[in-house]
């Protein structure tokens, strides 16, 4: 199996558990936030649907430059649901693009003014940035769904209140 084939392997078994996982987002929950520093609810998932398609698209060229903006907004657990989908369509497309050759060729992440913040193989960008990024933030989400008291998923075993297993 090709390198890239193994993370696009990775990349469709993970998005399963995340698409179930951002299911249980309530629609009237978008707004809430644990604290005050923290994302809200819709703004957390929005971001999850997204990381895929977004992230890996940085890939794609040699560099990335930042340029700040608003965020999407999600309306319903619909909108979270239908941006994923194209977050994962777009993210295989990227890394398919990107191929096993320039897996190991230098990536760089700069400021709007041309300073380089980051710089790593693309394969550590797929690797780090975008996939372990999204499963830290969908770690993240869990949390807030239990203090919401809605019923979280299974996502590497049983969670309190499935178990697929038994």
């Amino acid at each position: 199996m090709s390198a890239t084939a193994a993370i696009l392997a990775e990349l469709e078994q993970e998005s399963a558990t995340t698409r179930r996982v951002l299911e249980r987002v309530p629609s009237d929950k978008l707004a809430w936030k644990p604290h005050e520093k923290s994302m809200s609810l819709g703004t957390l998932a929005m971001h999850i649907a997204g990381v895929p398609g977004f992230i890996t698209s940085w890939a794609v060229p040699d560099s990335y430059t930042y340029t700040p903006g608003p965020s999407p907004e999600a309306k319903t657990t619909a909108d979270i649901l239908a941006a994923h989908d194209a977050s994962l369509a777009d993210a295989k497309k990227n890394i398919a693009l990107v191929g096993d050759a320039n897996l190991g060729k230098m990536w760089e992440f700069k400021t709007p003014d041309g300073k380089t913040m980051m710089a790593m193989p693309k394969a550590a960008l797929l690797r780090s940035i975008a996939m372990n990024h999204l499963y830290h933030h969908r770690g993240q989400l869990s949390v807030y769904l239990r203090l919401l008291d809605v019923p979280v998923p299974s996502i590497y075993g049983p969670s309190a209140d499935e178990a697929p297993a038994r």
